[in-house]
């Protein structure tokens, strides 16, 4: 989910239409999609985690 996300940002998309067009593919709310707060909180950690691994 993670990499079409950033696919869909780098095509300039807003975090509402990413969301609507992700699915969560496990867990109790297979299917569904997630929201765009759960969307931008993922893309924000994984650019935290780029920037904690470019410092050390």
């Amino acid at each position: 989910m993670l990499s079409m996300a950033l696919h869909l940002r780098d095509q300039e998309m807003s975090l509402r239409d990413i969301a609507e067009r992700l699915a969560i593919t496990t867990g109790a709310k297979r299917g569904q999609h997630p929201s765009p707060a759960t969307v931008m909180r993922m893309l924000r950690e994984y650019a935290e985690q780029g920037a904690t691994a470019v410092s050390t």
